[in-house]
């Protein structure tokens, strides 16, 4: 096992090691709450790379990582911004205002907590028994 003390040459060496055979390639992540660390792993039985650390900076840098990894283990792409041509745009604009129109507005966060918190039935309390 090999631990790797630079976050960018863990990386790098993670992402081609799946690259190389995503087949047989795991990745485990591991959280020590008693110490604080985050342990990441990435192996394919023959190579096995590790990171180490205990530090916040690094949960950002950790989850692009795992965003990465993941569309490549669905064999996806990373959803691209939509391009439309200069004539087909004012088009398109009154179609996105009639569906916005059409679609109702997701329910914000105050609004399921009030309506799932609030008008409940009262359980009635009992008489002491002696």
């Amino acid at each position: 096992m090999v631990y790797l003390h630079s976050w960018h040459d863990f990386q790098d060496a993670a992402e081609a090691l799946y690259a190389k055979s995503p087949n047989h390639a795991r990745y485990v992540v591991k959280y020590k709450h008693n110490e604080g660390k985050l342990v990441l792993k990435i192996t394919d039985d023959r190579t096995c790379l590790k990171f180490k650390t205990n530090s916040s900076v690094f949960l950002n840098r950790f989850e692009a990582l795992n965003l990465t990894l993941m569309r490549k283990m669905q064999n996806t792409k990373p959803p691209a911004a939509p391009t439309a041509p200069a004539a087909a745009a004012p088009q398109a604009a009154g179609q996105d205002v009639e569906m916005r129109e059409a679609t109702p507005a997701p329910a914000t966060p105050a609004q399921i907590t009030s309506a799932a918190g609030g008008g409940g039935v009262k359980k009635k309390k009992g008489k002491k028994k002696k």
